[in-house]
């Protein structure tokens, strides 16, 4: 039996929003390794990107500054890869964060939440704007995945901003999976559970090791610890053809957390 084809991304051009550490540097080398002919890191870390697009290689890496709560940014990230490339296939809007707020709907600190929903729903909405505009305009049927959360499908006791938040990643990708489907743009969402990453580290201030031990005995899935890759093939599923008729969807990679 012939051996299946790993280029499942030959000659596309993709995005990464939040794409130097973390889900997005692990789906940047994954959609690289893929065979993607350009994958653009958008951050505000900018050495770390640097770094990651450097070690990915120049020819088939690039990185960019962008701020996603700074809209004319993400315009001209969209602009500068269509120039630079010649379309946009894959949008990866991940750039989010936890937020270090554990305040229940109580005691909610509403300017905390206002820099937590610029980031993660109004950046978020901004890059699924602007990278469909690109995509329609250049008649490109595209794939544009969005990281959601476990939070975006229940409720917790506290980081009330935080679960409110991905609630609204997957309400905007199911509202721009119905309207984008008749240019044959499909719109997903990931929704990952328990990730240790550089962020969820320096928000519990522990290690990886730690940060896995908090999470595994919510998951039912035992023996396992989700890793970045985890997530980052999940996103690949849904940017390349194997998911060509997949839209409107929440993929959950959690462990059997949301069954419990």
């Amino acid at each position: 039996m012939a051996e299946p084809n790993k280029k499942k991304l030959s000659g596309k051009v993709a995005i990464i929003t939040g794409g130097a550490s973390g889900i997005g540097e692990a789906a940047a080398r994954l959609l690289a390794d893929h065979g993607a002919s350009m994958v653009v890191i958008a951050d505000i870390q900018d050495q770390v990107g640097q770094d990651v697009a450097t070690s990915i290689g120049t020819n088939k890496c690039s990185y960019v500054h962008c701020d996603v709560t700074k809209e004319e940014q993400v315009k001209s990230l969209v602009e500068w890869t269509v120039q630079s490339f010649g379309k946009l296939d894959i949008m990866f809007s991940n750039a989010g964060i936890l937020g270090s707020s554990e305040q229940t709907v109580l005691d909610l600190d509403l300017s905390a939440f206002d820099h937590l929903f610029a980031i993660n729903v109004r950046g978020m909405a901004t890059c699924v704007k602007y990278a469909a505009r690109a995509m329609v305009e250049g008649g490109v049927r595209g794939s544009i995945v969005c990281t959601a959360s476990v939070g975006g499908s229940r409720g917790f006791r506290m980081r009330t901003d935080y679960t409110m938040s991905k609630h609204a990643v997957v309400g905007l990708v199911r509202a721009a999976s119905v309207q984008l489907g008749g240019h044959g743009i499909r719109v997903n969402s990931v929704s990952p559970y328990g990730v240790a990453t550089p962020m969820t580290m320096n928000v519990y201030n522990k290690s990886a090791e730690e940060v896995e031990s908090l999470y595994e005995p919510n998951m039912t899935l035992k023996g396992v610890a989700t890793k970045a890759r985890n997530i980052a093939d999940a996103v690949l599923f849904l940017a390349c053809d194997e998911s060509a008729v997949v839209t409107g969807h929440d993929l959950v990679v959690d462990g059997g957390f949301l069954t419990r």
